[in-house]
């Protein structure tokens, strides 16, 4: 049986969204199941290359159909995370909104017309299943849990009229207890607090990071104003009573420093959102008397909180969905339509890794599309990769390492990773100058060999694997000068620990490593700039080494390095514009009677995004098709002369470096 989960939005990667409101649909991706097993799992923004986007999954449903061969009628149920009534909302709105839709009355017959505009495919309404979000959330992490029984919890800003969720599972079903109203919703509060700090959604990880830094205490008093505590496990929010931030200082902007004041702040929301879900948990542990945990949800991805559940006792056995967000629904739905259809299938092994992407490819067609490269690059096959990279790790080097099957979820694990000794603590510096341009007191994660976790961090000592960056554990003491680079102020480190028999190539790097230096640890990093998500294919994987300071990249068992490339090299690429990307020629007059050209760059998930573009290089990126070269576009845009010629290539690779427009050979 095949079985297709979904998550994500209405529209296709060149549209502007449908009046469907983006921030309920962020993080698309597609999941295949056959015989209730994942063959095959990618979040769309992996392909589409754009952060949490809310399109379509089209390119990731694609992804799954063609790792098995097969094409979309071959696929017996297509599963979505979100309930029925709630996409027939959608219809309507989409009816109301264009004169020009069909009428699309019925969840069914809509998700009918968006196959078909998306992959021109026709499906049978019958196959569809429509998932409530918190069930898909719940089956996600209760499904993959290696649990008999369990309690399940999900957290989240909110899904399906519900912010939350408390649940038993038991076998392959899952029922419900408890449900939090969008009044309580845990995620909004956490984003709402954040905006006072400069943060907006998708930004709440960094203030986790920031709290450390302050004193909870400071803004204890203020922000227990902000929630009450009710018996039964149940709890009330006061949003209404935020404006009272403004009495402790005036807000932060975006770029601004942060202040104490900022960091105590961060450190009493940590605080504050740790006690609710202490309240609700206790409570629900106390009435149904599980042993084991369960937790999904956007707030799961809270590691601080995750590692205090776990340190707590209140539960023997915590599983986190490594994908707890939204795209983590996609994979929870497939499954609630497999247990549904069929209620005696056995549930799958506890979740040893999410290795479910696509693959880099064998030997020869990494070397072909390297070579492609070869203006820009040298590269050479090496015999003992691990044991070349652990020496220029060692050496000081920071690498892309770029193995085997893309991560499904948000961490890189491994095989799409930026990795460094872990020793130095300059080296978190250094990655945020060259790599990252990022905050600089947030934290990087180490990889530990599985077998030696136990010398450098506190971890369970009945089994001590945590394989998937969800839990933040402290660092030894004695061990915390020693890994200066991963671990963070208040002593902790959000550890993934490294299996042999899950990822054989990465622990052979490791433990190279520690031959070398007697450290089982890498500082792992994931592989993107700031402006993109986790690399993907070979080719992003270039593009992110040219355009950022990385010292090497390694892909499958080459070893890759920059050439000094001069300005007139990159006249031999060839630009374009992604199908998100488009170029606004605006002419309005001005009050005063002047006349005013704009010349910009925009995006389709992004309304209020304009980047000015001077007139020379909009010229070149009119005509640009990714079939001429730069050097041929200058000639045609009549950009003759020297000094022209540099502006427009200094104008592209700065476009390129922030994924704005695509170069290629």
């Amino acid at each position: 049986m095949l079985v297709l989960g979904l998550c994500g939005g209405p529209d296709l990667v060149n549209e502007h969204h449908s009046g469907i409101e983006p921030a309920f649909t962020h993080d698309a991706a597609s999941v295949l199941l056959e015989d209730g097993e994942v063959v095959f799992a990618i979040e769309e923004e992996r392909l589409n290359r754009i952060k949490h986007t809310n399109k379509m999954p089209a390119q990731a449903l694609r992804a799954c159909l063609k790792s098995r061969g097969i094409e979309l009628r071959d696929v017996d149920l297509i599963a979505y995370y979100s309930g029925e009534e709630h996409v027939d909302r959608w219809a309507r709105q989409t009816f109301l909104k264009d004169p020009h839709a069909p009428e699309l009355f019925g969840a069914a017959s809509y998700f009918q017309h968006l196959l078909r505009r998306g992959l021109g495919a026709e499906v049978e309404p019958h196959k569809f299943r429509f998932v409530s979000h918190h069930h898909a959330h719940a089956m996600s992490a209760f499904a993959m849990s290696g649990f008999d029984r369990s309690l399940v919890a999900t957290f989240d800003g909110m899904g399906d009229g519900a912010s939350g969720m408390v649940m038993q599972g038991e076998g392959t079903k899952i029922e419900p207890v408890a449900e939090h109203a969008v009044s309580k919703s845990l995620g909004f509060f956490y984003v709402k607090v954040i905006a006072f700090l400069g943060y907006k959604l998708f930004d709440e990880y960094k203030v986790m990071g920031l709290a450390p830094y302050g004193n909870p205490e400071t803004y204890r008093s203020l922000f227990r104003q902000f929630y009450t505590l009710l018996p039964g496990g149940d709890y009330e929010l006061h949003q209404e009573r935020l404006g009272a931030l403004f009495e402790v200082g005036r807000p932060r902007r975006k770029a601004e420093p942060f202040t104490q004041v900022h960091k105590d702040l961060a450190a009493s929301l940590q605080e504050t959102l740790e006690e609710i879900a202490f309240h609700v948990l206790r409570r629900y542990r106390e009435q149904t008397g599980h042993k084991n945990l369960c937790v999904a949800g956007g707030v799961a991805h809270n590691c601080t909180l995750n590692g205090k559940i776990l340190r707590s006792g209140l539960f023997e056995n915590v599983f986190v969905q490594p994908a707890s967000h939204d795209a983590g629904a996609a994979l929870g739905a497939a499954f609630c339509a497999y247990f549904q259809q069929e209620p005696r299938a056995p549930k799958p092994a506890a979740l040893r890794h999410v290795y479910w992407g696509t693959g880099v490819g064998e030997a020869e067609p990494v070397a072909e599309e390297l070579s492609r490269w070869r203006d820009f690059i040298t590269f050479a096959r090496v015999d003992d990769v691990a044991g070349r990279t652990a020496a220029l790790l060692a050496d000081g080097a920071v690498v892309g390492w770029v193995q085997g099957r893309s991560e499904f979820g948000p961490r890189a694990l491994g095989n799409r990773s930026i990795l460094a000794d872990p020793r130095p603590a300059e080296n978190k510096a250094r990655i945020n100058e060259m790599v990252k341009k990022r905050e600089g007191y947030r934290p990087f994660a180490p990889s530990v060999l599985e077998e030696e976790v136990g010398r450098f961090f506190e971890v369970p000592a009945d089994d001590p694997r945590l394989p998937f960056m969800v839990f933040v554990v402290a660092v030894k003491e004695e061990k915390r000068a020693l890994l200066g680079a991963v671990t963070h102020v208040d002593g902790t480190a959000r550890i993934q620990t490294v299996s042999r028999e899950t990822n054989p190539k990465y622990w052979e790097l490791i433990h190279a490593f520690m031959q070398l230096t007697g450290v089982p640890v890498l500082l792992n990093t994931s592989f993107n700039n700031n402006a993109e998500p986790i690399v993907n294919s070979v080719e992003d994987a270039v593009v992110c080494f040219l355009t950022t300071g990385l010292n090497y990249l390694v892909v499958g068992d080459h070893l890759v390095e920059k050439k000094e490339a001069a300005w007139r090299d990159h006249l031999s690429l060839k630009p374009s514009l992604p199908p998100h990307i488009s170029l606004h020629h605006v002419r309005r007059a001005e009050p005063d009677g002047r006349r005013v050209e704009e010349l910009t760059l925009g995006n389709s998930y992004d309304h209020a995004f304009k980047r000015p573009l001077p007139a020379g290089l909009f010229r070149l990126l009119s005509l640009a098709d990714g079939r001429q070269t730069a050097g041929r576009l200058l000639e045609e845009a009549g950009l003759s002369g020297e000094r022209e010629a540099r502006e427009v290539v200094r104008g592209l690779n700065e476009l390129w470096s922030s994924r704005l427009i695509s170069l290629r050979p």
